[in-house]
């Protein structure tokens, strides 16, 4: 049988024991804090940018497209007309609330699916609720002679394009 004297000792062990673990317990837990706190102020302080592609692209040569052709390119939103005055370039985004638009050979108009709002080949609006025609897109030919579209910079209507 244990003697009476070594009770006070165990419970010593005991207390230091527990002591022990609230204080690693509590260590512990300032140290997930604080490493969390690193993680969410490195996120808070580094940069957000979202990489959009240039607004400049490529359309290709001039021969591709025949005389009074309308031909759409719904990867970059834009229409390539080749009209009897020359090329040109339209946003294929409707004005009305930013809907993609396409073009119907069989009428001979841009119609946008979404709401009903019709652009003859030129932008000009026909019909629907759309408050403001087609953005004619700068364009210019390159020194490699391809066709060039700005779909971030709007021209003045009627400003052709000629080969």
């Amino acid at each position: 049988m244990p003697d009476d004297k070594d009770k006070p000792n165990q419970q010593l062990d005991e207390e230091h024991t527990r002591r022990q673990s609230f204080l690693k317990l509590g260590l512990g837990s300032l140290a997930v804090a604080g490493v969390g706190a690193a993680v969410f102020g490195y996120e808070f302080l580094s940069p957000n940018v979202l990489y959009e592609p240039s607004p400049i692209m490529n359309a290709g040569k001039p021969d591709q497209y025949p005389r009074g052709s309308v031909t759409a390119d719904p990867k970059n939103g834009i229409y390539i007309i080749h009209g009897p005055e020359g090329f040109y370039a339209l946003s294929a985004v409707c004005t009305h609330l930013g809907c993609l638009t396409q073009w119907a050979p069989e009428q001979g108009l841009i119609a946008c699916p979404c709401h009903g709002s019709k652009f003859n080949p030129e932008g000009t609006k026909v019909d629907g609720p759309a408050p403001r025609p087609l953005a004619w897109l700068r364009m210019w030919i390159s020194d490699e002679g391809d066709l060039m579209v700005d779909r971030s910079t709007a021209v003045p209507v009627k400003q052709f394009l000629r080969t």
